[in-house]
């Protein structure tokens, strides 16, 4: 999450390291006090006052999606797409085989919230593409990876192109398209890859890059504004899917929109550099974090609460659970992430590498320069003239 200083220097935005952990806490803080799960009856008993704010702790996954369009498209320009396959793998999967090995352990030990899914189901999720085999995921917050993953897909295609400002325009403009009319054509291929409630915000975090780094105008301005109107759109099927149509009925719907309205105005401001600003190093370390943390984080805990919710306070276990889930969050990213990670990558960009020179050039054609047009007066008339 680096961007270029006017010195040259890469320089990293503090800001989006806070913006995925406020995400990160916002979609723990859900499911710790809203899903009943754990708890074994409804927590609005449990958390009378703190359920009214994290029923809409959802929300952080939309967050996500928004500062992973700016990210992506910030991270790929002048890349290769075998450079940008190499930096999504590095950065996905080392802590992602982490989590789904410790959470089926966990799982197969504690089989309290959930059961064992069983050895296949395991080995299908490693690969991350469970969600386009109709596998069920051993942690349900992994739905949103195979969306990321879609998304990584259409970009790629971006960058074979040429990643450019242009291409990148008409790309969002592309998306937007099909992703306002896969819902009413009947066509199981543009509604996998059109994404219709998750694309608005992935396409408004790739044209906020392009204001940060091209500087902003009515056309970037236009596809945030129609990403933001598709946004809001969304957000009511997205609150049902998430709490239940019977919950959702009665709780507001007016907060929502207005948490997705908060988010498109702070990426807005970061785009035009307002919170430049804002360079706190502890922001880079409780960044990194934020991606064990959400892989880990659901499951494990909502087990963790569920063996210890007779013998423990609601409040205190709850805010225990949330420490030892970054402890171990933060265990993955230092001693398994970042390791794993550099020898991944070092061994992919050696496989690129010998693709690249085991595939002969492509041949460079000539073009013969055009004639130029005779004088007037030695052109041959045509009839009528």
């Amino acid at each position: 999450m680096r961007t270029r200083g006017s010195g040259g220097e890469p320089q990293r935005l503090a800001v989006l390291d806070g913006i995925r952990v406020l995400a990160a806490l916002a979609v723990l803080f859900y499911h710790y006090t809203v899903l009943a799960s754990a708890w074994g009856r409804s927590t609005t008993d449990v958390f009378p006052v703190a359920r009214r704010f994290a029923v809409y702790g959802w929300l952080g996954v939309e967050v996500f999606f928004l500062v992973s369009g700016f990210v992506i498209c910030m991270s790929a320009w002048g890349r290769s797409v075998g450079d940008f396959a190499v930096s999504r793998v590095t950065r996905l999967f080392p802590a992602y085989w982490t989590a789904v090995v410790f959470t089926s352990l966990v799982l197969f030990a504690w089989p309290e919230v959930r059961s064992f899914a069983g050895y296949t189901d395991v080995l299908v999720n490693l690969s991350m593409l469970q969600g386009g085999l109709d596998v069920p995921d051993i942690d349900d917050a992994y739905w949103t990876l195979f969306v990321e993953l879609k998304f990584y897909v259409l970009f790629a295609v971006v960058v074979m192109r040429g990643l450019t400002y242009r291409n990148c325009v008409l790309f969002c403009g592309v998306w937007t398209l099909a992703g306002a009319v896969a819902p009413t054509i009947d066509n199981a291929v543009l509604s996998f890859l059109a994404m219709p409630s998750s694309s608005p915000y992935f396409i408004a975090g790739m044209a906020f890059h392009l204001m940060r780094r091209f500087g902003p105008n009515a056309v970037l301005w236009a596809v945030v504004g129609v990403q933001f109107l598709l946004a809001q759109h969304h957000v009511t099927a997205r609150m049902v899917s998430s709490l239940g149509q019977s919950a959702a009925e009665q709780t507001p719907f007016w907060p929502a929109r207005a948490i997705v309205l908060i988010g498109f105005a702070v990426m807005a401001a970061l785009a035009l550099g307002t919170l430049d600003g804002i360079r706190w190093r502890w922001l880079r370390h409780a960044g990194a974090v934020t991606y064990p943390l959400y892989l880990i984080h659901m499951m494990v805990g909502l087990t963790v609460i569920h063996h210890f919710r007779d013998r423990v306070a609601p409040v205190p276990l709850a805010l225990a659970t949330t420490a030892g889930m970054l402890v171990v969050a933060w265990v993955i990213h230092r001693f398994v992430e970042r390791p794993l990670g550099r020898r991944l990558g070092a061994g992919l960009r050696r496989g690129i590498e010998d693709i690249r020179a085991g595939t002969p050039p492509r041949p460079v054609l000539h073009r013969v320069p055009a004639q130029p047009l005779a004088p007037e007066a030695e052109r041959i008339p045509t009839r009528g003239h």
